[in-house]
């Protein structure tokens, strides 16, 4: 990733989300992405211009901008129809994001459409985000990653984000993933953690 000394930027047509410009490169907002967020409090996988990702939860396009800044291409799945909006704008100025309005959680529906990857993203508030992203993980090349924002309100509120960390650390675990690290987002997100993977052996369905 690139650092402009504590700053972290990335090199792409800027306003996209009126960010910050500095030194010719985009501010990439730890509050506003979190993505950026690990980068700050842990240290994450580096995104490199031969890469594909796909990045499920894609929303208005924020993060899939700054993502897009750094690799080959950028699959990015979103189902709610205003969001997606934003992102086609985001595509329209990004040759390399492919827009996919789908559910994250059926796979299938976007099969057709989508090559295998370096990099598995996830960012989705549904309660099921270990059983989801292990589903998309057919498309996720054997030693490749996943990162996962887990989201430990959605998941369920009843429990302490500690225990629904673990619970789906050992989830992705049984999924064929190795953990190789994890870190909980705060002050930038409260309740949130990025848990990193990399694929070990072949499974999934698409």
């Amino acid at each position: 990733m690139i650092w402009i000394g504590d700053v972290l930027v990335s090199r792409g047509e800027g306003g996209v989300y009126n960010e910050r410009m500095l030194g010719g490169a985009r501010v990439w907002d730890p509050y506003r992405s979190k993505l950026a967020a690990l980068y700050f409090t842990g240290t994450g996988r580096d995104i490199t211009q031969e890469m594909r990702v796909l990045y499920l939860g894609a929303a208005n396009g924020t993060t899939v901008s700054h993502v897009a800044d750094c690799a080959e291409v950028v699959y990015a799945v979103e189902f709610a129809p205003r969001p997606m909006q934003d992102l086609l704008e985001v595509a329209r100025r990004r040759r390399n994001v492919v827009p996919i309005m789908a559910d994250a959680a059926r796979p299938e529906q976007y099969a057709p459409l989508v090559e295998a990857v370096d990099l598995l993203y996830q960012d989705v508030a549904q309660p099921e985000q270990a059983a989801i992203v292990l589903r998309n993980c057919a498309f996720l090349k054997t030693g490749g990653d996943l990162i996962l924002m887990l989201k430990t309100r959605s998941v369920d509120v009843r429990k302490e984000p500690g225990e629904v960390f673990r619970d789906t650390a050992d989830a992705l675990e049984a999924g064929g993933l190795e953990i190789t690290e994890s870190v909980w987002l705060a002050p930038y997100h409260q309740d949130h953690a990025a848990i990193i993977c990399r694929k070990i052996r072949t499974g999934g369905s698409a």
